[in-house]
């Protein structure tokens, strides 16, 4: 097997096991499904050209999440330079799928959803992947891996992005 095959079965491994960390880092930077599905495949294109470059020493998740982590904020500045020149058009949304949910149930859910990551996107960059790794689960430990950060660094800019993301959230329903 020549070392193209080898990385293409890693590849293919790996999204297979860690596929939803690319879909939902997706979700959270990008607004509409174009975009969505840009960001996705921007994605994929970078774990692919950075393949080479893994050496095994961080988990694969870890390095999965570096690379779409950094891919996305790349992306989202790049978006922001060609919304600073183009009339944004309305989002849309996607309602998630639910088991036994009544239709009203899902599409509050979506509301709910959407708000959350309306505020997100508010947010600096940096908060905001501090929230959306947080929000995967990730150890602070691996999130300090991802994001350069020490362990207990991680904790104290998760708990005043978390008092941010609050406030904008006491804000929006405070609106509604």
């Amino acid at each position: 097997m020549n070392e193209n095959e080898a990385n293409e079965a890693r590849l293919s491994g790996w999204l297979a096991q860690h596929g939803a960390i690319v879909r939902r880092l997706s979700r959270v930077y990008a607004t509409d499904a174009a975009d969505r599905q840009d960001l996705h495949q921007e994605m994929l294109i970078q774990l692919w050209r950075s393949l080479p470059s893994y050496r095994g020493q961080a988990r694969d998740s870890t390095w999965i999440y570096r690379v779409c982590l950094n891919t996305a904020l790349t992306w989202k500045r790049a978006w922001q330079r060609r919304q600073a020149l183009v009339v944004v058009s309305a989002n849309a949304s996607a309602a998630p799928e639910a088991v036994r949910a009544s239709p009203a149930e899902i599409q509050e859910h979506s509301q709910q959803l959407e708000i959350l990551l309306d505020a997100m996107r508010t947010l600096p960059a940096g908060e905001c992947s501090l929230l959306v790794l947080a929000l995967e689960g990730v150890t602070h430990r691996e999130i300090g891996e991802i994001l350069g950060m020490t362990e207990n660094h991680v904790g104290v800019a998760l708990l005043r992005a978390r008092r941010k993301l609050s406030a904008l959230l006491m804000e929006t329903n405070d609106e509604l």
